[in-house]
């Protein structure tokens, strides 16, 4: 099966930053819809009319991928906001709980970069922000997408738009 709007594709890949060093491996195929919300524009422009089998290595600039780095997304909040526990490398989806900083976005995944005894630095850019990537995708199987897949635009969440920082298995959107 031709890959067209609307399909759900298989992919498996290796994710590099510019410099060739290893970011994430996708060892097991994930799936992914096609003509929705769950891949980058510029890797459904590589996939679109192929097949399973179709390998492809992808250039990506920050602009096509996870955005330029954003220093105005980077916020310092109070520490007693926070647990007794608050590690760098936690993240909170939205806004931390009793956040009380000025101009914090509430749909940004913020990132706790470093930890002090005062306050706490929060990111909210994506982990990749401002990185150049490469990318090399494997197509292991193309599906018709079932009519609740076309109606949600999606098969699950979007690995590509909001990373798991450990490399369980994808960090694309």
């Amino acid at each position: 099966m031709l890959i067209t709007t609307p399909c759900v594709v298989s992919l498996t890949w290796k994710l590099q930053d510019a410099q060739g060093s290893p970011i994430d491996e996708l060892q097991d195929p994930v799936e992914f819809f096609y003509g929705g919300d769950d891949l980058l524009a510029k890797v459904e422009e590589a996939l679109a009319d192929q097949t399973t089998g179709f390998t492809t290595t992808l250039h990506l600039e920050p602009e096509h991928a996870f955005g330029d780095y954003d220093p105005a997304l980077v916020f310092f909040e109070e520490r007693s906001v926070f647990s007794e526990v608050v590690e760098v490398g936690m993240q909170f989806d939205g806004l931390p709980p009793g956040a009380t900083t000025q101009g914090m976005p509430d749909d940004a995944v913020y990132t706790v970069t470093e930890v002090y005894p005062g306050h706490v630095v929060l990111d909210g850019n994506h982990p990749l922000a401002g990185i150049a990537l490469r990318l090399d995708l494997v197509i292991r199987d193309v599906r018709a997408a079932t009519d609740e897949e076309v109606q949600a635009g999606s098969v699950g969440q979007p690995v590509f738009s909001v990373m798991n920082t450990a490399p369980s298995g994808s960090p694309l959107h």
